[in-house]
């Protein structure tokens, strides 16, 4: 059941989005685009059930800064009903400087005004301060209490001095006297000694504080005399609760609750944007280029995951060393894959593989790899770099901060996406303290421990320089769309047309060639690019990285190369299409092919043996056993290169009678049991939980409406008489005629609630359908499938069933 107090303010809030004009309305769905996601809503009164939501209200909330909401906690300090005139006495500045944040609170639909000026609070809001400005619940929910009796309430009044009345008179009187501060201070004298500290302590630390129960009750304490008063009100044995008012008026006349409506100054330096840029245009396609090394070297060397989750610092630092990257980089660039979907566990390799994800990200051009994974980073909730504790936490194991890290690592870049150009910071205590009043709900000391990780980690990616933001990381601050760390929103990041400029002109000095030396180096002046330093990590040893980079080839390293495949000539030819090959690289290449192959070494899975050459000539050359891979090694000797189990199951299907035989000799008999295939991939989640990846290569998005134009459809569907109302059933029993009793009814409340339901049409057609509305004789309603409004003509639908998320 909704309590009357929700629908009283769905009410009320649907009362004031009728009387905005469209500029308003637009502004108001501009800032709350949850409001107008899929399906988006048609009428006023749904909107507003959107606007209420109250997880929707706390998801904006968060990305207001602090005036906003020590405004909206301040109304609710007075009460939740208050003028503006009022609300600004009250915080003790002049109407001038509250109205633009009120008027903030009301574009996002967190606040409205009613018929009498007076602010509305949004209920999500309210329920995030259960105490406003540290002050308890008004004096009339204590007195109009079941708790409180009749008795109580006259011993109330005789206690405080007050004639006796009807119920109603008597509970305003004593909230009259205990909100006076005159008043309250004149009872206060009489009271017994330590009466004044103890109310102090509420009025200030409280409202709600744990006491001794017993003094409650102990003749002439002073706990005893508040409760006798109506100062102090006890809900259990052992804590008491002091009313708004009466804290209030122990705070005086003097008390202006916080209000800070500038930001903290930030101390700031120039720099050179000359030497930012060139930064961004190393730090950017290095990381692409260690991304594709590391993914290489899990596809060769599955990466394990410890028994309680996460990546162990042994694994870690084994990665870093084959991969050349130094330790943070490979923590950094594990949590980014893992929330990118480019790494995988899987089962069959028991660690982290590639995904088929991986396949496609490398055959894109370097930009767009860029952007796979700085929109990863801009999304993931573990910061890899932040330290708990001085300690790193486990890569990709659990973290308690959850989506605040995520929080904390936008609120941090944006407060440098705000300095002017060219400057940097020069306080990371003032950055903080920056963020904090950009970003009020989330927990200083998580800002403060996050913000020397972000700014490392964003200068890691090219995004932050010198602590001065680059036009990469501007680009990517710019871009309110985050969503969490599971959601598949990539793309609205990726494909953003700045931030893909931005990309491109970081990425655009990469080298795709090198230069050979006679003493069998290959150097690159400047960032190589990915297929080029994939080419020379192959073939050569790194020996040095930075503005420029040197290979040494050696024996070693070419013989690498040729057992992935390459041959003299089909090595050479590469290099060459990146430089010109000296004779001695020339001599070391076909020096080392020459030799290449002289011995073997075969791995075999397990070995089938016979006294007759004829039956294991038969066998080998048997089309149905071509999945065993069998090798003659002998005339009475075969290699299979499937296991023991394995090779026994196919054999026995195709009428031959094998036995097992331990590796001492003696025959045994075992259960064959034969893994059913695995299909797909398994990609990482947070805590080491895995799920199956379903998805296509480029997924696709219908944005939601432009607010313009909907706010005017919104306000013209407000004024559509010819709407439907009230005959939804008699509408649907007459046209649906299909259907029996109980799904006429189904589709009623598709109609009247908007539940999502499942429905068939006479073509065999079947759609997911929710919030309709009746239109002649056809439903019109949200059609998951098409990602759009869709009518189907009720005469055609001929089953309805129940859907559930």
């Amino acid at each position: 059941m909704i309590p009357a107090e929700s629908c009283e303010m769905d009410d009320h809030l649907l009362g004031w989005l009728k009387t905005l004009d469209e500029e308003r309305l637009t502004r108001v769905l501009a800032n709350r685009p949850d409001a107008i996601a899929p399906p988006w809503p048609r009428r006023l009164d749904t909107l507003a059930q959107r606007l209420g939501n109250g997880f929707a209200v706390m998801a904006v909330m968060r990305g207001l800064p602090l005036p906003t909401l020590e405004v909206a906690q301040a109304a609710l300090a007075l009460g939740n009903r208050v003028e503006v005139e009022s609300l600004a006495r009250f915080m003790g500045v002049p109407e001038a400087e509250v109205a633009p944040w009120v008027g903030r609170l009301f574009d996002h639909a967190l606040a409205w005004p009613d018929a009498d000026g007076r602010i509305w609070i949004a209920d999500g809001v309210a329920r995030w301060w259960t105490t406003p400005c540290g002050l308890g619940e008004p004096l009339t929910h204590y007195l109009n209490s079941w708790t409180v009796s009749a008795d109580a309430l006259r011993a109330l009044a005789r206690a405080l001095g007050l004639p006796q009345g009807p119920k109603r008179q008597t509970v305003d009187r004593v909230a009259e006297t205990l909100s006076d501060p005159g008043r309250l201070s004149a009872l206060i004298e009489r009271a017994p000694e330590g009466t004044r500290r103890l109310l102090e302590e509420f009025a200030w630390d409280g409202p709600i504080r744990d006491i001794d129960g017993g003094r409650f009750v102990a003749p002439g304490s002073a706990e005893k005399w508040a409760g006798d008063h109506g100062v102090l009100f006890r809900p259990s044995w052992n804590t008491a609760e002091m009313p708004r008012e009466v804290a209030l008026a122990l705070r005086g006349p003097d008390y202006h609750p916080p209000f800070t409506p500038c930001p903290p100054d930030l101390a700031t330096v120039p720099v050179d944007p000359e030497s930012v840029d060139h930064l961004m245009t190393l730090a950017a396609p290095h990381m692409v280029e260690r991304c594709a090394a590391m993914l290489e070297n899990t596809a060769k060397t599955p990466l394990p995951l410890l028994k309680a989750g996460g990546v162990g610092v042994r694994e870690v630092r084994r990665l870093a060393r084959e991969t050349g990257c130094d330790e943070d980089e490979t923590r950094l660039l594990l949590e980014i894959c893992a929330v990118a979907r480019l790494l995988a566990w899987d089962d069959s390799a028991a660690g982290l593989v590639p995904t088929e994800k991986f396949d496609r990200w490398r055959l894109d051009d370097a930009a767009a790899r860029l952007r796979v994974l700085l929109s990863a980073w801009w999304r993931m909730e573990r910061s890899s770099l932040r330290r708990a504790g001085g300690k790193y936490g486990t890569v990709l194991g659990d973290d308690p901060a959850g989506t605040s890290v995520g929080r904390a690592r936008r609120a941090v870049l944006g407060v440098l996406a705000r300095l002017p150009a060219s400057t940097a910071c020069a306080d990371r205590t003032g950055l903080v303290e920056s963020a904090h009043w950009h970003a009020p709900l989330l927990d200083r000391a998580l800002l403060a421990e996050c913000a020397p990780a972000v700014l490392e980690e964003a200068r890691m990616l090219g995004l932050v320089s010198y602590d001065t933001i680059t036009d990469l990381g501007r680009a990517l601050a710019a871009l309110d769309v985050a969503g969490d760390e599971n959601d598949d929103c990539a793309p609205l990041v990726e494909n953003d047309p700045q931030l893909v400029e931005c990309s491109t002109r970081a990425l655009a000095s990469v080298r795709r060639s090198a230069l050979f030396g006679a003493d069998l180096t290959a150097v690159v002046t400047g960032p190589p690019a990915g297929e080029l330093a994939e080419l020379l990590d192959r073939t050569a040893e790194r020996e040095s990285r930075g503005a420029a980079s040197v290979w040494r080839f050696t024996p070693a390293s070419v013989r690498r190369a040729m057992d992935t495949g390459y041959t003299a000539d089909d090595l050479l030819a590469d290099l060459a299409e990146v430089g010109t090959v000296p004779q001695p690289l020339d001599y070391l290449v076909r020096d080392v092919a020459r030799r290449h192959g002289e011995v073997t070494v075969t791995t075999v899975a397990c070995i089938v043996q016979a006294s007759d050459p004829v039956l294991l000539a038969e066998i080998a050359g048997h089309r149905r056993l071509t999945r065993l891979g069998l090798r003659l090694l002998a005339p009475t000797v075969l290699a299979s290169a499937l296991p023991a189990d394995k090779t026994l199951a196919v054999l026995r299907e195709n009428g031959y009678a094998p036995v097992p035989v331990e590796d001492t000799g003696e025959i045994t008999v075992r259960r064959a049991r034969v893994d059913e295939p695995r299909g797909g991939r398994l990609i990482l989640l947070p805590g080491g939980q895995v799920a199956e990846l379903e998805q296509p290569p480029y997924p696709l998005f219908e944005p939601p409406p432009d607010p313009r134009e909907h706010a005017g459809r919104l306000l013209t569907a407000e004024n559509d008489v010819s709407r439907q109302n009230g005959r939804t059933w008699a509408i649907i029993g007459r046209m649906a005629s299909r259907l029996p009793t109980a799904q006429q009814s189904l589709l009623g409340f598709v109609v009247d609630r908007g539940v999502r339901a499942a429905i068939t049409l006479t073509d065999g057609l079947t759609a997911t359908i929710s919030h309709g509305e009746l239109r002649g004789g056809a439903l019109d309603a949200w059609c998951e499938e098409a990602g759009d409004y869709l009518e189907f003509p009720l005469a055609d639908i001929v089953e309805v069933r129940g859907a559930y998320a």
